[in-house]
């Protein structure tokens, strides 16, 4: 027998006994009983609970008989009924959470410390999931975890922005730059820092997530809620975010789109080999796209084509 009607709130023997019930016009819970195999009393009370649910009705007379109502109509009504009962619950859920927070807010700490990478991975995740209006980070390796971010697409298909600094290092690793094109095509704003010693995640202007140290053999990170040492990193963020070059072109940009990434690595800092390799060229091909960039550009060195680049409004 099916149980298709539990998540409606229909226990799978009521649910059998309704089964029984719409396959008659009219039953009796000794009827129903005999075909369950079962006593005619846990019948009865299986329909009384179908009939509070709307499912079911009771006939007149001393005999108690029973009529499944029509299917469609009952459960739409139930489905809409529990709909409004779960949307209550959201409610009741959104004002607990408040007095929860409030009568916590005095035992905060400002600075929490997370020892881990599994713990530092759930508080990233959290950060993101609580974040209302956008999400701020610093980007470099190495990685506790994985390098992608699964989180990132849900938060901003629900209208979260993003806005990420990376550094040149980051763009090295496998699939990495792969990775930042298409959240770039989703909605990032993506700029690339050559120096970038930190990693930083800062949601809305509530809590960041700091990793104290690089070294993955020893995972401890600062979780860091409002107070001046939030506000100093937001400073800081908003300084390196103001210095880096961005990774998503201007729509006059009159480069090609190979072209115009290859000029974004070369004046992030990255070599030529990290560069070829990237692009999937061979280091030939890179240093003679080089020199013909070069060339357009009037530059005779990468800090002068970037330079230039920038003025022009082509990154």
């Amino acid at each position: 027998m099916p149980q298709d009607l539990t998540p409606a709130g229909i226990d799978p023997f009521d649910e059998s006994v309704y089964y029984a019930a719409v396959s008659r016009r009219v039953a009796s819970p000794a009827e129903i009983a005999d075909e369950l195999g079962c006593s005619a009393e846990r019948v009865g009370r299986a329909l009384d609970r179908l009939r509070e649910h709307g499912l079911v009705g009771r006939l007149a007379g001393a005999r108690r008989r029973y009529a499944a109502i029509e299917p469609q109509t009952a459960l739409d009504a139930l489905v809409r009924s529990r709909t409004s009962e779960l949307e209550h619950v959201r409610v009741a859920a959104s004002e607990l959470s408040r007095m929860f927070a409030a009568a916590r807010e005095d035992d905060v700490e400002e600075v929490e410390i997370a020892t881990g990478g599994d713990a530092l991975g759930r508080w990233f995740v959290t950060l993101q999931q609580q974040a209302r209006e956008q999400v701020r980070t610093l980007d470099r390796p190495p990685y506790a975890l994985t390098t992608s971010n699964p989180v990132e697409a849900a938060a901003m298909s629900r209208g979260v922005v993003y806005r990420a600094v990376y550094a040149p290092e980051a763009l090295e690793w496998p699939g990495v730059l792969d990775d930042i094109r298409e959240l770039v095509k989703r909605g990032e704003q993506a700029r690339v820092l050559p120096g970038l010693r930190v990693k930083v995640a800062i949601a809305d202007d509530r809590l960041a997530l700091i990793p104290l140290s690089l070294d993955l053999t020893q995972v401890r990170a600062a979780i860091i809620r409002p107070s001046a040492l939030l506000d100093a990193v937001v400073d800081y963020w908003e300084l390196c975010w103001r210095q880096a070059l961005p990774l998503n072109a201007p729509a006059e940009d009159p480069l090609g789109e190979e072209d115009r990434q290859m000029l974004v690595l070369l004046v992030s800092g990255l070599k030529d080999e990290a560069i070829a390799r990237q692009l999937g060229w061979s280091v030939r091909t890179m240093r003679r796209r080089t020199r013909r960039l070069h060339e357009l550009l009037g530059a005779s060195n990468r800090f002068q084509a970037g330079v230039i680049a920038g003025r022009r409004g082509w990154i």
